[in-house]
């Protein structure tokens, strides 16, 4: 249903509302072909933020985006429910450095109600919250650009609570205009299910979660591809409410757990997933040990992690062998080890120690910023005595 609706042509437009008035899109306000501090073309920047999504609604948007705002908002954002793993973390890492290297800006939504609603950490909000400053201290570790004010953490409790009279109308409008069964189709965006006994709060959590793009004045709905359901969710209610401006939907690829037929890492499995302040021998055992069919590209963990972390990180991937069985090689594109991996010129034998290595390359900053620092340090102690719940 909320497909059909998604491509339909776009209404003529009315003035909002009253309460819609303070959480519109900002209209765009330059047309230059080249944004003049970054000497960038509109074409390049929309090479670079496109190549963030496995999936964007819809791409003539974007471009239209980019060619009128210098410098449009991005919106990310995490429910803070436990230790974090590297599709949270370096993945994010990439797709926010390169959307800000393209003059966005993001706005990363810390949503600790949300965690709560949703009953993480048994909806203890001290606990979320003592998560939600882990997850910051690892980024910055990691290398989050933050250099001016191109990237900015929101919480989302401080933020509703200090605008609750431009929050609360627009989530009660969302929900007002949606029937129920439209609201149950989102729920995946908790990692539920329709058929999921599911509490008040949870259904009233998509509609909160469709208020966040309008509250935020976001253009550009940076998420997973498992949040699509809630985003499309908010280009219908500008349907609903004749607003030509609908959010960008850019949604990134979903990184898979370590063992066969794992769509998703899960934070209560840890053999499914390596988390980012993981020890280096324990990096290696759960590479060892990960699904790893020779001449299988498909649903193969290991070549996921190189095409979505390795290679955006470094631009190449070095495997070392003895000469006997073909010597050191450096592979400059993934296109080109996908062809010598399904040939069997390179086995998981040799893979795997090299994907190792390059993970705990990326890991290490990490690693030394939670032993070195006293505040990041105490933070992990607390993170890793919490149990997770689902």
């Amino acid at each position: 249903m909320e497909e059909s609706r998604e491509i339909a042509a776009d209404q003529t437009p009315s003035p909002p509302t009253e309460t819609m008035a303070s959480v519109s899109i900002t209209e765009p306000t330059s047309s230059n072909p080249s944004d003049s501090s970054s000497g960038m073309s509109v074409e390049e920047k929309f090479r670079i933020v496109r190549s963030v999504g496995e999936e964007c609604i819809q791409e003539d948007e974007l471009m239209n985006l980019l060619s009128k705002k210098p410098e449009p908002i991005c919106y990310d954002g995490f429910e803070p429910s436990g230790r974090m793993h590297i599709a949270q973390g370096v993945m994010k890492i990439i797709s926010v450095n390169k959307l800000t290297s393209a003059g966005c800006k993001v706005k990363i939504w810390i949503a600790d109600w949300f965690a709560q609603l949703n009953n993480k950490m048994g909806g203890d909000l001290k606990k979320i919250r003592t998560i939600g400053e882990y997850m910051i201290e690892i980024w910055k570790a990691v290398g989050l650009d933050m250099q001016g004010d191109k990237v900015e953490f929101l919480w989302s409790s401080d933020e509703i609570n200090g605008r609750a009279h431009e929050y609360w109308p627009l989530v009660m409008d969302i929900a007002r205009r949606n029937k129920l069964p439209r609201i149950l189709r989102c729920v995946q965006i908790m990692g539920r299910s329709e058929q999921d006994e599911l509490t008040a709060a949870q259904i009233f959590y998509p509609c909160m979660q469709c208020a966040d793009i309008f509250f935020l004045k976001a253009d550009i709905c940076q998420l997973g591809m498992d949040q699509r359901k809630v985003n499309v969710l908010a280009r219908e209610y500008c349907d609903d409410i004749k607003r030509k401006n609908k959010p960008i939907i850019l949604s990134h690829h979903m990184l898979p757990g370590l063992q066969q037929g794992q769509e998703k890492m899960s934070k209560s499995d840890p053999s499914s997933s390596i988390f980012m302040e993981d020890e280096e021998a324990e990096v290696n055992l759960k590479i060892k040990k990960a699904y790893c069919p020779p001449t299988e590209v498909a649903g193969n963990p290991c070549l996921e992690y190189l095409k979505y972390i390795v290679f955006p990180w470094f631009h190449e991937f070095k495997v070392e062998r003895s000469a006997n069985n073909g010597g050191e090689k450096i592979y400059k594109s993934f296109e080109e080890l996908v062809a010598e991996y399904e040939s069997g010129s390179l086995h998981p034998a040799d893979l795997k120690p090299a994907l190792s290595k390059a993970i705990n390359t990326i890991l290490q900053p990490v690693r030394n910023h939670f032993k070195n620092d006293p505040h990041a340090k105490e933070l992990l102690k607390r993170v890793k005595g919490y149990k997770v719940s689902r």
